[in-house]
């Protein structure tokens, strides 16, 4: 129960970190292109490799704090991240098969999906 407690705490304060995030690139670059998303993925992806590094070599963090801080605050800050750790998990584990499949299924089938219930909405609608 505390680490559901501690996931949504963090993803509260991730989630509105992305949207400061995304209405400060907006109010700068306009909505021509989403930087703000772009920002995020990478800025999320680079902390949580940051992270995984730091607790794997030099801070013996306790399972709650990785879990508040990487399930919560990344996760609601990015899925993203949490994609990205998947993929390269795999890849160090030497799966890089894998990694490259995984990549490539998630984005593809994730854009794909995207078509999809557009379409469905549209035929509903």
């Amino acid at each position: 129960m505390l680490n559901l407690a501690l996931v949504a705490l963090g993803g509260a304060l991730g989630s509105t970190a992305r949207y400061a995030v995304g209405l400060g690139a907006t109010r700068w670059f306009g909505l021509a292109v989403p930087y703000g998303t772009m920002f995020v993925n990478i800025t999320g992806s680079a902390m949580m490799g940051f992270l995984v590094a730091l607790f794997a070599r030099k801070i013996d963090a306790s399972p709650e704090l990785r879990v508040f801080l990487m399930v919560g605050i990344l996760g609601g800050y990015t899925t993203f991240s949490s994609f990205t750790l998947d993929a390269m998990a795999l890849w160090t584990k030497g799966a890089e098969v894998s990694s490259v499949l995984y990549t490539l299924l998630s984005v593809s089938g994730g854009l794909l999906a995207f078509f999809l219930g557009a379409s469905l909405a549209r035929q509903i609608v």
